[in-house]
């Protein structure tokens, strides 16, 4: 849960901006992105293992 207090004779653009940044700093906005939708299981472990398999190929290529 993200708290602010709107301060005296800030304007509400102002308020609205640093909620945000509020919001992306806790990771509060990545979170409701990743629960959008319901992933399963299997699902996740296939990404991992294909996301880990490019991150290798990269290193590789990079590394000569």
């Amino acid at each position: 849960m993200v708290y602010m207090n709107v301060r005296d004779r800030e304007s509400i653009q102002e308020a609205v901006r640093r909620f945000r940044k509020l919001v992306e700093r806790s990771g509060l906005k990545r979170e409701m992105r990743k629960r959008e939708y319901y992933v399963k299981p299997s699902e996740t472990i296939r990404h991992d293992r294909q996301r880990a398999i490019r991150r290798a190929k990269t290193a590789k290529l990079e590394g000569g």
